[in-house]
């Protein structure tokens, strides 16, 4: 395992501002932390109010760098954007997008109802694209910047159980690949960062039983569990300019997963 008083230090995150998305539990609260550790300034939305609370207040009091967060349904579009603009009037302009928050709820072919698919499709798809839609013009005025959009390997491996999640999960890489030319005529960098089994708190209580365990020695090439800080890792060197030159690119932390 790594010792992490011995990982990278990214100085050219140093006072960076960063907005992220389901920041406030699981691999979004990994993020977070990791990017206050670098001395980056975090604003982050999730519609978990007591567990991003508790976050920001256990961030603020060990760190220098400002944290904004703000109580919010990403399925409301106008409620997303309005706490984009409400970040940046308060820390400034984001060099740095992470489109994190998904929801992998389980359900079947014959249980989705247009409804159902719509809902779906806006937790787990279409805030990414508004979030950029919102902050690339401060990317601009900054002249450059880098979004990272959480996708997943779990389609990829033909994981069953969430036809929805799958769908909007594999529709990452499209919006990754899709924007990346006119974004990078203005030095704004997109990338994705795909996941494998990552050992959130949800994920052991709801999904990791023998079965489960059976699985990660069966198809990781690595026998030590995902976890969250692994994944965000990944997402401070993208979003660091260590990673100046990659963009339109997939990065899988998954383990070796087969």
């Amino acid at each position: 395992m790594s010792d992490p008083t011995k990982l990278a230090r990214y100085l050219s995150l140093e006072g960076k501002n960063v907005f992220i998305t389901g920041g406030g539990t699981g691999i979004g609260a990994a993020i977070v932390t990791a990017f206050v550790e670098q001395g980056a300034h975090v604003a982050f939305v999730d519609v978990a109010e007591a567990e991003s609370r508790a976050l920001a207040s256990q961030l603020a009091s060990g760190s220098k760098a400002k944290i904004w967060w703000r109580t919010c349904d990403v399925r409301d579009v106008a409620a997303l954007q309005a706490a984009t603009h409400d970040a940046a009037r308060e820390l400034g302009d984001f060099s740095v997008l992470v489109n994190n928050v998904a929801r992998d709820d389980r359900h079947t072919l014959e249980s989705v109802t247009p409804e159902y698919w719509d809902e779906r499709m806006s937790v787990n798809q279409r805030p990414a694209f508004f979030a950029i839609q919102s902050l690339v013009p401060g990317m601009k005025r900054l002249g450059g910047g880098s979004i990272i959009n959480l996708g997943s390997t779990g389609w990829q491996t033909k994981g069953s159980g969430y036809p929805c999640y799958a769908i909007a999960k594999s529709s990452v890489n499209g919006l990754t690949r899709g924007l990346a030319d006119s974004l990078g005529a203005d030095r704004i960098r997109i990338n994705t960062v795909s996941p494998g089994w990552v050992m959130t708190e949800r994920q052991i209580s709801m999904w990791l039983n023998a079965e489960g365990e059976a699985d990660i020695q069966r198809n990781q090439c690595l026998p030590d569990k995902l976890q969250p800080s692994d994944v965000a890792r990944m997402v401070l060197f993208l979003a660091s300019d260590d990673g100046a030159m990659c963009t339109a690119q997939e990065f899988k932390v998954d383990a070796g997963w087969n």
